[in-house]
Protein backbone atom coordinates (compact mmCIF):
# COMPACT_ATOMS: atom_id res chain seq x y z
CA UNK A 1 0.00 0.00 0.00
CA UNK A 2 0.71 3.67 -0.32
CA UNK A 3 1.00 4.02 3.01
CA UNK A 4 3.84 1.75 3.69
CA UNK A 5 5.91 3.31 0.92
CA UNK A 6 5.66 6.72 2.02
CA UNK A 7 5.87 6.11 6.07
CA UNK A 8 7.80 2.61 6.00
CA UNK A 9 4.88 1.03 8.21
CA UNK A 10 1.78 0.58 8.20
CA UNK A 11 -1.00 2.25 10.62
CA UNK A 12 -2.69 1.32 13.35
CA UNK A 13 -5.86 3.49 12.62
CA UNK A 14 -7.63 3.73 9.47
CA UNK A 15 -11.45 5.37 9.12
CA UNK A 16 -13.49 5.03 5.64
CA UNK A 17 -16.72 5.64 4.58
CA UNK A 18 -17.62 3.28 1.81
CA UNK A 19 -16.29 0.26 0.06
CA UNK A 20 -13.43 2.10 -1.92
CA UNK A 21 -11.77 2.63 1.81
CA UNK A 22 -12.71 -1.02 2.34
CA UNK A 23 -8.71 -2.28 1.00
CA UNK A 24 -7.12 0.20 3.48
CA UNK A 25 -9.46 -0.73 6.47
CA UNK A 26 -8.56 -4.72 5.83
CA UNK A 27 -4.92 -4.02 5.46
CA UNK A 28 -4.61 -1.48 8.07
CA UNK A 29 -6.08 -4.05 10.47
CA UNK A 30 -4.05 -7.16 9.39
CA UNK A 31 -1.23 -5.74 11.34
CA UNK A 32 0.30 -7.38 14.33
CA UNK A 33 -0.56 -5.44 17.87
CA UNK A 34 -3.93 -3.35 18.35
CA UNK A 35 -5.10 -1.92 15.67
CA UNK A 36 -8.91 0.36 14.81
CA UNK A 37 -11.16 0.28 11.89
CA UNK A 38 -13.69 2.22 11.91
CA UNK A 39 -16.38 2.45 8.74
CA UNK A 40 -18.86 5.53 9.08
CA UNK A 41 -22.29 4.94 7.98
CA UNK A 42 -23.35 8.13 6.14
CA UNK A 43 -27.24 7.67 7.08
CA UNK A 44 -28.00 10.99 7.89
CA UNK A 45 -29.16 13.40 4.76
CA UNK A 46 -30.81 15.58 6.73
CA UNK A 47 -27.01 17.17 8.12
CA UNK A 48 -24.61 15.66 5.71
CA UNK A 49 -25.06 12.91 2.54
CA UNK A 50 -26.76 9.80 3.03
CA UNK A 51 -25.44 6.93 1.14
CA UNK A 52 -25.26 3.09 1.95
CA UNK A 53 -25.90 -0.13 -0.50
CA UNK A 54 -28.16 1.46 -3.73
CA UNK A 55 -26.06 4.73 -3.75
CA UNK A 56 -24.73 5.77 -6.98
CA UNK A 57 -21.73 7.68 -5.22
CA UNK A 58 -20.07 7.02 -2.34
CA UNK A 59 -21.18 3.09 -1.98
CA UNK A 60 -21.16 1.05 1.53
CA UNK A 61 -21.91 -1.99 0.41
CA UNK A 62 -19.27 -4.77 0.96
CA UNK A 63 -18.07 -2.69 4.26
CA UNK A 64 -21.50 -3.31 5.63
CA UNK A 65 -21.37 -7.00 5.33
CA UNK A 66 -17.99 -6.96 6.37
CA UNK A 67 -17.05 -4.85 9.49
CA UNK A 68 -17.95 -7.14 12.33
CA UNK A 69 -15.60 -10.23 10.48
CA UNK A 70 -13.02 -7.77 10.01
CA UNK A 71 -13.54 -6.51 13.89
CA UNK A 72 -14.37 -3.10 12.68
CA UNK A 73 -16.08 -0.38 14.03
CA UNK A 74 -19.32 0.44 12.15
CA UNK A 75 -20.90 3.99 13.36
CA UNK A 76 -23.96 4.77 12.44
CA UNK A 77 -23.96 8.71 11.61
CA UNK A 78 -27.92 9.86 12.24
CA UNK A 79 -27.64 7.60 16.08
CA UNK A 80 -24.13 8.22 16.93
CA UNK A 81 -22.97 11.68 15.96
CA UNK A 82 -24.90 14.58 18.33
CA UNK A 83 -23.19 17.00 15.44
CA UNK A 84 -21.82 16.86 11.90
CA UNK A 85 -20.68 20.01 11.20
CA UNK A 86 -19.36 22.73 14.22
CA UNK A 87 -22.14 25.25 15.71
CA UNK A 88 -21.61 28.86 14.05
CA UNK A 89 -20.43 31.36 16.32
CA UNK A 90 -22.85 33.92 16.94
CA UNK A 91 -21.33 37.21 18.21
Amino acid sequence: MAFSRFTGRRPILAVGNSDCDYQMLEWTTAGEGRRLGLMIHHTDAAREWAYDRNSSTGRLDRGLDDAAAHGWLLIDMASEWNRVFPAEKTE
